[in-house]
């Protein structure tokens, strides 16, 4: 528990710290783990603009955020001295006067892999690309070219994503199955990340974190179905993280020596620190970890957890909120872990 309130304590002496904003912008790509609402304007069956979600948020609105309240990207903004919640840019509320300091392309289910976006019809990685130009161009016609051209350079780009094209597409179905073994797919995802990263290199980006898979053993919906481990952590799944997060790491290195002028990390610490979250909850101030806060907390995640499913009193007291994402203050607990790297790194 004093763990925690350390921990809670450095968080609060770093958005204290607010005086100037550290980069001019917080640019977001990836899945629902940093999805602020993009789904909710695309067809899709993978939303969550709907109650129980976003009841801890301000105002206690759904946002289309995969959460009880905010995501890493929002406490990264804030202590970075910008805002405290980054939008979505399909988001119509927003314009680009918002989007100049923060602005999210992620979408919830979507994956390295063009085959794992179309598993629940989700914006795939490329198109995520293809919004960021657009964001470009308006971004030159509000504050100029030259503005522009400094905001992009001196941004700092949040990468994360991979889960999904695990669990929902590689594990669940057999055509990736069929073509490669794990490894092997492991490695296809690797291709596509780093031709990713050098477009949004050659773009302009230059200061970027990349965030890899967590322990995806160990989410509910993975427990759930577990039968022959008891419910525990799926191993299996776990060092599939492990040895793919190694592969984008040494791909963050060969990138750094690469291409001239960027500054790339990959973020280890946000596996280790949610896997020990999970393996010892008490030190945080959890009492759950295997079920998540809403309805049986087992499996239920987008409509099936929804404003008729019964949801835990206090999520606070939850590791997970829904049965595939975390709760704010994991979020929270989480980030508080990476912000003094990324202050560090890119301040």
């Amino acid at each position: 528990m004093a763990y925690m309130h350390m921990l809670l304590l450095l968080l609060s002496l770093i958005l204290a710290d607010e005086t100037s904003a550290k980069v001019p912008a917080i640019i977001v790509f990836g899945d629902s783990s940093v999805d602020a609402g993009n789904n909710n304007l695309i067809s899709t069956v993978l939303k969550s603009n709907f109650e129980p979600y976003g009841r801890d948020f301000e105002g206690g609105r759904p946002t289309g955020r995969f959460c009880n309240g905010r995501i890493p990207p929002d406490f990264i903004s804030q202590a970075f001295g910008l805002k405290p919640a980054i939008p979505a840019y399909l988001d119509p509320s927003f314009t680009i006067s918002d989007f100049a300091t923060g602005v999210c392309f992620a979408s919830a289910g979507t994956g390295y892999d063009n085959d794992t976006s179309r598993v629940l019809n989700v914006i795939p990685l490329w198109k995520e690309l293809d919004y960021y130009k657009d964001y470009q161009k308006k971004l030159r016609d509000y504050v100029g070219s030259k503005k522009a051209k400094e905001i992009v350079s001196e941004a700092l780009y949040l990468m994360s994503l991979g889960t999904n094209d695990f669990l929902e597409n590689y594990y669940t179905f057999p055509g990736r199955r069929a073509q490669f073994s794990v490894k092997q797919y492991e490695d296809f995802l690797i291709t596509i990340a780093r031709d990713f990263i050098t477009k949004l290199y050659n773009l302009g980006a230059r200061k970027i974190s990349l965030t890899g898979v967590p322990p995806m053993g160990c989410l509910p919906l993975e427990r759930t179905t577990n039968f022959f481990g008891l419910h525990d952590c799926s191993e299996e799944y776990n060092q599939v993280a492990l040895e793919f997060n190694g592969k984008l790491e040494s791909l963050v290195s060969q990138l750094n020596m690469e291409l001239s002028g960027i500054k790339m990390i990959f973020t280890r610490s946000v596996y280790d620190i949610f896997y020990d979250i999970i393996r010892r909850p008490s030190s945080y101030g959890f009492e759950v970890t295997e079920m998540a806060c809403c309805a049986t907390g087992t499996f239920e995640m987008s409509y099936l957890c929804n404003e008729h499913s019964i949801s835990c009193p206090d999520a606070n007291k939850y590791v997970f909120w829904d049965a595939f994402h975390p709760t704010q203050k994991a979020n929270q607990i989480i980030s508080s872990h990476l912000i003094p790297t990324l202050l560090s790194e890119f301040h």
